[in-house]
């Protein structure tokens, strides 16, 4: 037979009185050294337009294409073949061009 053993149940851990905790001596306070002023930026003019173009056409289908290649064309405003656009040569046009190169054609806007 077995015998259940009666514990006593578990005592709380009272908090010991503040006037007993150790107090740490307080941290010796540092002077804020006097913060640099930052001098006023000069704002930067809006980017100024090269005036550079390209002319991109859609010569592929984007059926059956991954998707990034699809919203790649929307971004350039194609959708439909023989469709051309003129856009600002701007890296990141450059970079969505770059995505369809097998799918458009590109050539300097006059």
């Amino acid at each position: 037979m077995t015998e259940k053993k009666e514990t006593a149940p578990k005592a709380k851990k009272e908090a010991a009185p503040k006037a007993l905790k150790a107090e740490k001596p307080a941290a010796p306070k540092k002077e804020a050294a006097p913060k640099a002023e930052k001098a006023a930026a000069p704002k930067k003019a809006p980017a100024e337009k090269s005036g550079k173009k390209i002319k991109v056409t859609q010569i592929g289908s984007p059926i059956g294409r991954v998707p990034k290649q699809q919203e790649n064309l929307k971004g350039l405003g194609l959708n439909k073949l023989h469709r051309s656009r003129v856009l600002e040569d701007t890296p990141a046009v450059r970079g969505m061009i770059y995505k369809v190169q097998h799918l458009v054609k590109v050539e300097q806007a006059s």
